[in-house]
This record gives structure tokens, C-alpha cells and sequence, in this order.
């Protein structure tokens, strides 16, 4: 999809500056739409001749005229005669043009002013069908539309952009409710929704002709917009659990204070919302937290128990059982940490190396190395993962270099090596671990595996993890696995773990 800023970098001649300017006056004029009940067209001269759109908004308030993707479209002077003619003039045009479909519409092309200088031409394009004779609510939202394009033609709007921009699906829009107030902070106007949301806060008095702070209403936003010029938002809590997102947008003439527009959202039921997730979300770090605490617990037991026991098979059966009731654990110390369905399973694969080293019984130096990533992975799959790529390294780390010499051989002697790699891509993540042993036994078959640690490798990916696992000798041994990825999972980003 074409944006703007490369729109305007590609036709225009507009600077860092204008082009920040302009996505200010688009960043807010969803509600400009809204309250001028009409499409806009944002035009600047083409260096080839002509206009190009620089952007386009429909409102929300009525139905559009402009369905199509008009971004990035170059129109010839003859096709937008109104925008030329706004552009020459440097003033305000107002009638009628051609769709080009039979259809005609009535155009407003306002031209956009920073510092003094013309950037553009905003067109405001309305159907011409006949309508009934507009409310008061119509006319109040055409007048404050004029009101603000005019604060255009001056550059007195957009505001600095960055400043209170209304972006994010919790920003109040026309739609939410609207209340005028004059030069003294007065009401002079509150729609249908706007009087709701006063109904709420339990304001039923009349509003017209007092401000918020006579109706007992929080209105710290309004002198501290009054004095700044600028648009200010403020989130007011009424007992017993009311919640209305206040946002005071300054109507300036001539450079001076000439009212303002306030747009008022009831946020309660959101808050509400938030409220119950927060509290959701702190459940299910503390199930989580209780978990990771009875794995240990059950891990130390199954320690304690080793210890008493006289035989060495025994014993290593016994701290087997307890590594991977830890790689469980070390998954459920992440989401007692974040409540998110998704495990950041980077941060676990360190702890996963790191057991596998403490656990080494070989004849020689044995390192293990890391490359890749898997990302963020759903907790049904990161915990069985989790016990398999501790068997995994447990077995190599164990079993590869039983025959290999403690004594150096070579430049560099004689060390165990054993690299695990981790790929994410088309849905499947790929688990490679790879060491540079002795390779797999005569006549292993995977089908049949001899070992408690790959009988139970074989079961978790097969059976509950959906995937695959082959195993073959080459310099050492190489164990892969694949698995699929939930489309929900995050995608692996930043430097490789290892």
C-alpha cells in the first residue's frame, strides 16, 4: 500500500518539515470528516504537471463518494479544476465537478498553509443529492468544519505534530459525543451523545451557558488548552466507577482564542474491561508462579531421594526425572513473569544449555553452542519442546563422547562439541542438534529407541506436538526435529540466542 510520505517524496517538492505538517492534518482529519459529512482529498502539485492525492479520508458520519483507493493517483488540472483554481488564487473555492461516472459533486478546496506558505490543497467532496433540511447537530458540525479550515488556510492547524495527536483505537471521535464551548469556556452546544455521557457522570442539569466546573465536572483540560493553544486530554473518574475521556481541541481566528470543541468518550465499559484482564492476567501469573513452585519442589524431592539411594543406576534415573521436570519449570518461570499466551522461548533455551552442561559425565570437555531462533511459541507447545531439546542435549552431551580421550590431540585437542540450531519459517520450526561424537550405535533405529530419554523424545513430538524427528550419523550425530508453529506465535526477531 502507498503512503503518503512516499507519495510525497516521489511527485512533490515538499520538504521534511511540509511532509510532517501535512501527516499532522492527517493524523486528525478523521474527525475533520466526520464533521463535514464528506470525503477529503489531500492534493499537492506534481512535478510533471498536475495533482497528485497525497491521502484520503471518509467519514463515518455519512456514506462516501469515493469507495476507490485514490492514494497515489496523478490527476490532470482539467480533471480537479476547482484544486487549480485554489492553488492559483491561494484562497478558498468553492462548486461543483465531474466524477467522471455521471455523478457530480459539490467540492470546497481549502488550501493549506505553513508559515505562510501554500503545501497543498484539502478537498472537501459531498454528494449533491437533495437531503432533508439539516438538524441542528448537522449545521453545528458543517460550522465547526469551517471553523477549522480556516484555522488551515491561517497554518494555525494541525497543531505541532506529537501534540495530543488522536491516534489509537481508545481516541475519542465525533461520534462519541461533541460539546462546543466559546471564548469564555462556556456551552453553547452538546450533542445527543455528549449529553449521555453527562447523564453518567450524573449531570442531568441544563448545560447551555455554564462551564464543566459549574456542572461539577472535572475541567482541568479546558484552561490548560485555553492557555496553550494547544489540545489537551484528561480522563475523568466519577464515583462509583464512571470513567469519560475528555479531549479539548482550541478553536483559534485571527490567532487568537476563539472557542473550543470537545470530543467526550465514555470509557467506563473499556476500563471495566481492563480492569477485569489486569485481574485475569495476575490469576494466571500466580497459577503459573504456584507451578514453577511445586515443580521445584517435586525436583528437589526426587534430589533428596538420589541421595539416599545406594544404587548409581538409581541415582541417574532419579536425576534424570529431575532435569526435566526443571526444563518444565524454567517454561512456567517465564509466564509467572508475563501472563501472555506466548513464551518468549529464546529465554529459556539458555537455561535449557546451561542443565545440560551441569548434567556432562564424559571423558573430555564438552560445549554447547547456540544459533537461531524460535520466537514466541504458545505454552502447549514450548513446554514439551522444552523437555525435548533437554533429552536432546542431555543424550549427546552423555552419550557422543564416551569413547573420546581426555589427553589433547592435534593443535587444538580433542574437545566435544555439541551445536543445537533453531529455524522458524512456513508455519514450522526446526530443532537441530548436532554433535561431533562417535555418531549413533549399530543398527539404531529410531522406532525402536533403547533409551527412557528418546522413548520419551519420540512420544512428546510425535504425539503432542504434531511433528517429526529423524535421527542420522555423519561426522557425529544429528538429531532434527520439526514441529508446527500456531499462526498466533510471534515471529523470532533481534540477534541469533547463541
Amino acid at each position: 500500500m502507498t503512503t503518503p510520505a512516499e507519495v510525497v517524496r516521489e511527485h512533490t517538492d515538499l520538504d521534511g518539515e511540509d511532509l510532517t505538517h501535512l501527516q499532522g492534518l492527517m493524523a486528525w482529519w478523521g474527525m475533520l470528516a466526520d464533521l463535514s459529512f464528506a470525503d477529503l482529498l489531500l492534493l499537492a502539485p506534481d512535478r510533471e504537471g498536475g495533482f497528485v492525492i497525497l491521502g484520503q479520508m471518509r467519514p463515518s458520519t455519512t456514506q462516501t463518494v469515493h469507495p476507490q483507493d485514490l492514494v497515489g493517483r496523478v490527476v490532470e488540472e482539467a480533471g480537479m479544476p476547482l484544486v487549480a483554481r485554489a492553488w492559483r488564487l491561494r484562497e478558498m473555492v468553492e462548486g461543483e465537478r465531474e466524477l467522471g461516472r455521471g455523478e457530480r459533486v459539490r467540492s470546497e478546496c481549502i488550501p493549506v498553509r505553513r508559515e505562510g506558505r501554500l503545501l497543498a490543497v484539502l478537498d472537501r467532496e459531498s454528494p449533491l443529492s437533495v437531503r432533508r433540511r439539516p438538524g441542528e447537530l448537522e449545521r453545528t458540525y458543517v460550522s465547526l468544519f469551517g471553523r477549522f479550515a480556516r484555522m488551515v488556510m491561517e497554518g494555525a492547524f494541525p497543531f505541532p505534530y506529537g501534540q495530543d495527536v488522536p491516534e489509537g483505537e481508545e481516541s475519542p471521535r465525533v461520534g462519541d459525543g461533541v460539546i462546543v464551548l466559546d471564548e469564555g469556556a462556556r456551552l453553547v452546544y452538546a450533542s445527543p451523545n455528549a449529553v449521555n455521557a453527562f447523564h453518567r457522570m450524573g449531570v442531568t442539569s441544563n448545560l447551555a451557558g455554564l462551564r464543566l466546573a459549574e456542572l461539577g465536572v472535572d475541567d482541568s483540560a479546558v484552561p490548560t488548552s485555553f492557555e496553550t493553544a494547544r489540545p489537551v486530554t484528561v480522563e475523568i473518574e466519577r464515583p462509583p466507577d464512571v470513567v469519560v475521556m475528555l479531549r479539548c481541541i482550541p478553536l483559534l481566528a485571527g490567532g487568537r482564542m476563539d472557542g473550543a470543541l470537545v470530543l467526550l468518550r465514555d470509557m467506563t465499559d473499556l476500563r471495566r474491561r481492563d480492569r477485569l484482564l489486569l485481574s485475569k492476567d495476575a490469576s494466571i501469573k500466580e497459577v503459573h508462579h504456584r507451578v514453577k513452585n511445586n515443580l521445584q519442589t517435586i525436583s528437589s524431592l526426587l534430589r533428596l531421594q538420589a541421595r539416599r539411594l545406594t544404587s548409581e543406576e538409581g541415582r541417574d534415573a532419579l536425576r534424570e526425572a529431575e532435569r526435566r521436570i526443571q526444563s518444565m519449570a524454567a517454561v512456567h518461570e517465564i509466564l509467572s513473569r508475563d501472563a501472555r499466551d506466548q513464551v518468549p522461548f529464546d529465554q529459556i533455551v539458555p537455561l535449557l544449555v546451561r542443565m545440560a552442561e551441569d548434567a556432562v559425565v564424559a571423558p573430555c570437555p564438552v560445549r554447547v553452542e547456540v544459533s537461531g531462533h524460535a520466537g514466541e511459541l504458545v505454552a502447549e507447545v514450548a513446554t514439551p519442546l522444552a523437555v525435548v531439546i533437554t533429552e536432546l542435549l542431555q543424550n549427546a552431551a552423555q552419550h557422543a563422547f564416551a569413547d573420546l580421550s581426555e589427553e589433547p590431540q592435534g593443535e587444538e585437542g580433542e574437545e566435544g562439541r555439541v551445536h543445537l540450531d533453531l529455524r522458524r519459517a512456513g508455519g514450522r520450526l526446526t530443532v537441530r542438534v548436532q554433535d561431533n561424537g562417535q555418531g549413533l550405535p549399530e543398527g539404531f533405529r529410531l522406532g525402536q529407541p533403547a533409551s527412557l530419554g528418546l522413548s520419551i523424545v519420540k512420544h512428546l513430538v510425535a504425539d503432542q506436538l504434531g511433528g517429526t524427528i529423524t535421527m542420522s550419523s555423519g561426522a557425529g550425530t544429528l538429531a532434527e526435529v520439526s514441529v508446527p508453529v500456531p499462526e498466533g506465535a510471534a515471529q523470532p526477531a533481534g540477534p541469533p540466542v547463541g
